[in-house]
């Protein structure tokens, strides 16, 4: 009887990514304001708060994760991050040039969602922090306000970013506080940099066995980030194998391209937080 009750548990649980999938928001975009920007512009957005922040607290550990000392944020510190998040509330993000937006939307949203896990320190998941019984997390909890508009973390990734810049590797940049997501960087994006940052980002979780873990069999599982935005990276699963097989390193890339498809999707929800 046991046995007639695992398979289709089992069934189930391998469909949960695909659930997952369904139930995100879909890139639209949210205001036809946050899509214009400057092709060159004077105006700067100061980052060295949270660049301070990032240096101080972000560790990474033997396995290449980047991990925060949450339980470690001083007071003071906590005001600065605070402040920073004030600053970046008063951008007049339409006189940014497009490089510029994307530096801000990616730390604007790396940095709330250290402080709102903050405001619920401690905690084991990002997901333990919800807003009632049908919720899976703080994501469509209004957080910040940015040209009169009160967004909430899904409306800065899937509204705002996603439709407007149409750029796959931006799920390597934002951060979720899970261990499962790529790295947080240990200082602030900024549109200088945006190319090579975005390109090592890619790099590190694609030859990370978050990203892509091959089976001693060959076996392949990928990250969950590559089920859920897979209209991001490719028409389908092949294609998607296909953009992670130029850029792995030449083992991982030979076991993807033997591979015909994904064995499973996983993701490691727990807090990314510095272990002591």
């Amino acid at each position: 009887m046991m046995r007639y009750l695992l398979f289709p548990l089992l069934m189930l649980l391998g469909a949960c990514a695909s659930i997952e999938r369904v139930a995100l928001p879909k890139p639209t975009l949210l205001s036809p304001g946050f899509a214009v920007a400057e092709d060159a512009t004077r105006a700067r957005v100061d980052h060295a708060a949270w660049d301070g922040f990032l240096g101080t607290y972000v560790r990474q550990d033997v396995r290449g994760i980047n991990r925060v000392a949450y339980g470690e944020v001083t007071d003071a510190d906590r005001r600065k991050l605070q402040g920073y998040l004030a600053d970046l509330e008063q951008t007049e993000v339409e006189a940014l040039t497009r490089e510029q937006q994307l530096a801000f939307w990616i730390n604007l949203y790396n940095a709330e969602t250290v402080e709102v896990i903050l405001q619920n320190y401690p905690v084991t998941s990002i997901r333990d922090i919800t807003d009632g019984a049908l919720s899976f997390g703080p994501w469509d909890r209004p957080v910040t306000t940015v040209d009169g508009q009160e967004l909430t973390l899904n409306d800065i990734e899937h509204r705002i970013i996603r439709p407007i810049f149409n750029e796959p590797r931006i799920h390597y940049a934002l951060n979720c506080a899970a261990v499962g997501c790529p790295n947080l960087m240990n200082r602030a994006w900024r549109a200088a940099t945006l190319e090579r940052d975005l390109e090592a980002a890619e790099r590190a979780y694609v030859n990370d066995d978050r990203g892509v873990h091959v089976d001693p069999n060959g076996a392949l599982t990928l990250s969950k980030i590559y089920i859920w935005f897979q209209e991001d990276f490719g028409a389908n699963e092949r294609e998607v194998l296909d953009r992670l097989q130029k850029v792995a390193d030449p083992e991982r890339a030979v076991a993807i391209s033997a591979r015909k498809g994904v064995k499973r999707y996983a993701y490691d929800w727990s807090l990314n937080e510095a272990l002591q």
